[in-house]
């Protein structure tokens, strides 16, 4: 700053650099420019009437702006005030023999906290940025194409299937997993996270499962596509790794058992266990006696104890000393194992420790593969933002209900139970809790059921048009066959595919045709929420005709399309309780 500028600053208080900008509604730190700016001085309260013509005795007068001057930028704001008693601004130049006017220390105040609150917010954003790209620098990502989606909805219920892998990457897992693994998928779950975020269901699936993996397609480093045939009656651990199979065929697999779409997976290996157990400063565990195990080096006295790093890695990798030394047994072990942790996560313990936090962020995402959907750590954050929302008491663990393998002499492998899976498919598939939970209102519950109280018409009378709103190719023919030819609907005609992709299938009608709605939704077995009030169409005659539209839903003609209210009973656990492995 030159001479001009120093003897300017002398006379100005630092608080008086504040000024409020008329065109944002803000306080902008204005530093006294060196070339003289005119201002709109403004009287302080509690000061005598300024001297001018016409101020008379007892009143505040108001002095006239000044005119602005044209080399001024900017809008019209206010300029620095002089300080009572201070003499008159003088002519440029180095004023010498003047006291320097004692500032007031609750203006410094002011100046201070003002002032490095605004560095600070400025250097804090700056450094948020820089590590947000930092940790999406941590995460790796797999291009899974179709089999997974391409974003993340918060408006949606979503699937993420969890993958652990028996690789043995890092120092000190020499000892763990199959020497040479490419990484199979060793520990498998499903987690739904509903529509309302009311509840969540955990299903694992047993890596020793006998499945039959599908045909998939596999990005290669050099950006081409090739795909790797499918197998038959193999294990579910090989649907990963196995012939150069990525997450997106552990995916398809999925899908080919369950009927569950995953529409995102998170992978990762031993070293995940110990590095988030670590950052959390460990999850506590218990076990109903004590544990020596040889294999997995798991050392623990009964009751509850405290895990981390190599010792929580024992804890999920023990078989031997738990139920029947199978991997069902691990399976709820590793269940119980992950309820903890997420009810560490979400302590407060947890959330308000910075230090925690950020291990936490680096641990994570250091340890994780997921698809390139979610591969950015501001979506991963909504994705656990999303998923915090859910109570632990309503977050279910699970398995695929299975069977021993009948084709084996000595038990090895498990199959399907299909008496019991297809029910806890289905539940998961409607969105349907585990736990009980707050159910909608019941004004609007009751509303619905209603659509389908009243008369029925004759099969005859019915009058629909039908549409492919996203079931499989043919589905609407297919129905048309089965009403006219089974179910004696002849004023039926299908259009083609609708318009739209619907997840479940739905029956429009106007009020005038309700009794022909109930009667063909009692045919397809549709329930009351697929029942639409609303207009009909005109079909090819010109008359009226209600609109059936097949979702993704669609099982068959004659299959009923009645979702469950209910979940059935299933061996479960939730995440808000402690259970001792026994």
């Amino acid at each position: 700053m030159d001479a001009q500028g120093r003897g300017r600053a002398d006379n100005i208080d630092p608080a008086d650099q504040w000024v409020l900008n008329p065109n944002t509604g803000e306080y902008e730190l204005r530093l006294t420019p060196s070339a003289p700016q005119s201002g709109v001085p403004r009287p302080r309260r509690g000061s005598p009437a300024n001297a001018g013509p016409g101020a008379g005795a007892g009143t505040r007068a108001r002095r006239a702006p000044e005119r602005e001057s044209p080399a001024t930028p900017g809008p019209d704001v206010p300029g620095p005030r002089r300080r009572r008693g201070a003499p008159a601004e003088p002519p440029p130049g180095r004023r010498k023999g003047r006291t320097k006017p004692k500032k007031s220390k609750a203006k410094k105040i002011l100046l201070w906290t003002g002032g490095s609150m605004a560095f600070v917010l400025v250097a804090v954003s700056a450094a948020g940025y820089l590590y947000l790209k930092h940790l999406e620098g941590n995460v790796s990502t797999t291009d899974v194409g179709s089999a997974g989606k391409k974003g993340f909805s918060k408006d949606e219920a979503f699937n993420i299937l969890i993958i652990g892998t028996d690789k043995r990457t890092g120092k000190g897992n020499e000892g763990y997993g199959d020497k040479g693994s490419v990484g199979h998928a060793d520990t498998n779950i499903l987690l739904h996270v509903s529509k309302d975020r009311t509840n969540a269901t955990a299903l694992s699936i047993p890596r020793d499962l006998i499945v039959d993996v599908p045909d998939c397609p596999v990005k290669q480093p050099d950006g081409t596509e090739k795909v790797v045939p499918g197998t038959q009656n193999v294990r579910f651990n090989t649907s990963l790794g196995q012939d150069g199979r990525n997450a997106g065929c552990t995916m398809l697999t999925v899908k080919a058992v369950t009927g569950i779409v995953p529409d995102h997976f998170m992978m990762a290996d031993f070293n995940a266990v110990k590095t988030l157990t670590s950052a959390v400063g460990g999850v506590d565990v218990c076990v109903a006696h004590a544990v020596n195990d040889k294999e997995s080096h798991l050392k623990l006295p009964a009751g509850k104890s405290k895990v981390e790093g190599e010792q929580a890695l024992a804890f999920v990798r023990t078989r031997h000393s738990f139920g029947n030394q199978g991997d069902l047994d691990r399976i709820k072990v590793q269940q119980q194992f992950l309820g903890s942790l997420m009810r560490k996560m979400a302590s407060s313990d947890t959330l308000t420790n910075p230090a925690k936090l950020f291990s936490l962020a680096e641990a994570a995402t250091k340890a994780l593969t997921v698809d390139t959907g979610i591969g950015k750590v501001s979506t991963l954050k909504d994705v656990a933002l999303e998923l915090k929302k859910v109570p632990t008491k309503n977050i279910t663990f699970t398995t695929v209900p299975v069977l021993d393998n009948p084709a084996e002499k000595v038990k090895a492998t498990v199959v399907v139970n299909q008496s019991q899976a297809p029910a806890v498919f289905d539940a998961i598939k409607n969105d349907v809790s585990f736990t009980a939970v707050k159910q909608k209102e019941k004004k609007e519950k009751a509303e619905v059921a209603a659509r389908l109280k009243g008369t029925r018409s004759a099969a005859s009378d019915i009058r629909v048009d039908i549409y492919n709103g996203g079931a499989p190719a043919g589905s609407a023919q297919e129905t048309l066959n089965w009403l006219q030819n089974t179910e004696g609907v002849l004023k039926s005609s299908q259009l083609g595919n609708a318009d739209a992709t619907l997840s479940k299938t739905t029956l429009e009608y106007s009020p005038d045709q309700a009794d022909q709605a109930r009667k063909l939704a009692d045919l397809m077995g549709l329930s009351a929420s697929a029942l639409k009030p609303g207009k009909s169409e005109k079909n090819s005659q010109g008359l009226p005709a209600i609109v059936l539209t097949l979702g993704k839903d669609f099982k068959g003609a004659g299959v009923s399309l009645t979702t469950p209210t209910k979940a059935p009973e299933v061996d479960k656990s939730t995440a808000d309780k402690t259970v001792c492995a026994s």
